[in-house]
């Protein structure tokens, strides 16, 4: 029964997003994979290509608590977990909650904000809780950060350091839409489309336990032995290219296993094929690998080396 519901969940939620955003399936693809895998999601583009959009309507049209914190250089952490607070009327401090406490996290621009800032993200994303004062709040279940950030503007900006930057399941590309699609957009808002989405009738097919119970099926994907073994080889080859200065952590491994698993159920498969493994590589590890200065002037980017490594590490039968 949570096979056909996860089949149905997905399927709808598809078809609403295809009311607001253009020419994204693969991209939208992919946050599906991340969401039914717990997997938080760095999403890279330009701006106005639509990312803080496509994450609003996806919280819409799931049902789920939704926040959104613009990361500025003035940001502090207490500005995202929430702090204790004096109650002059009750004579105690009591805790106020931040952003963080929701189920689904848009931080935009989280390269804008100072590494202090940035790492009070890090026990969030990596236990699902927050410390303050010694003692621990937990987060509601699902709990997933969306942080996006811009590629071309450096100036005032803290590159994330690969601690944060591990503990995102996938780096997902954004790119230009087609001419077909940029024309679809624009006949959108010539017909008087929002972005705030008050005059479009996005339907919400969904709710917190019906995405509970599509991670659950998640984890009844059997995989084979030969294809875990492939998992591990591809992400071990990442560490013995000359090129690559740092290559994925064992935290490769298992996301790969995960993303690989939930691409299955993308897929309405209840086992895991090759071909699964080899569509989250890039996304799954292009932030986990570290190259070498020369590799950069060569114009070899890590999309590149992925590739390679795809096409040595031989494929199990």
């Amino acid at each position: 029964m949570e096979a056909i519901k996860t089949k149905e969940l997905i399927w709808n939620i598809k078809n609403e997003l295809s009311k607001v955003i253009v020419e994204q399936s693969e991209v939208i693809d992919l946050i599906l994979i991340s969401i039914l895998t717990k997997g938080h999601i760095l999403l890279e583009g330009v701006p106005g290509l639509g990312k803080t959009l496509l994450i609003k309507s996806l919280a819409k049209t799931i049902g789920i608590n939704f926040n959104r914190v613009q990361f500025t250089s003035d940001l502090m952490p207490s500005d995202i977990t929430g702090a204790r607070i004096y109650n002059t009327k009750e004579r105690e401090f009591e805790f106020i909650k931040g952003p963080i406490f929701t189920n689904l996290l848009l931080g935009d621009e989280i390269n804008r904000t100072p590494p202090k800032t940035q790492a009070g993200l890090l026990e969030t994303m990596e236990e699902g809780s927050v410390t303050i004062d010694g003692i621990e709040y937990r987060l509601e279940e699902p709990f997933i950060v969306f942080a996006t950030q811009n590629p071309v503007e450096y100036e005032g900006t803290y590159p994330l350091p690969e601690a944060l930057l591990d503990r995102f399941l996938m780096k997902i590309y954004i790119d230009y839409p087609s001419i077909e699609g940029e024309i679809a957009v624009i006949k959108r808002y010539h017909e008087g489309f929002d972005k705030t989405l008050e005059n479009v009738e996005i339907n919400v097919v969904g709710d917190r336990e019906d995405l509970l119970a599509c991670q659950r099926e998640v984890k009844n994907i059997t995989i084979d032995d030969a294809l875990i073994a492939y998992i591990v080889q591809i992400v071990n080859k990442t560490r013995e290219l000359s090129f690559v200065e740092i290559g994925s952590s064992p935290r490769g491994s298992i996301a790969l296993l995960q993303a690989s698993k939930a691409n299955a159920v993308l897929m309405e498969r209840d086992f895991v094929i090759p071909e699964d493994i080899k569509r989250v590589a890039y996304p799954i590890l292009r932030h986990r690998i570290i190259l070498k200065p020369e590799a950069y002037v060569e114009g070899i980017q890590t999309d590149d080396v992925i590739n390679q490594i795809l096409s040595d590490v031989k494929v199990p039968r």
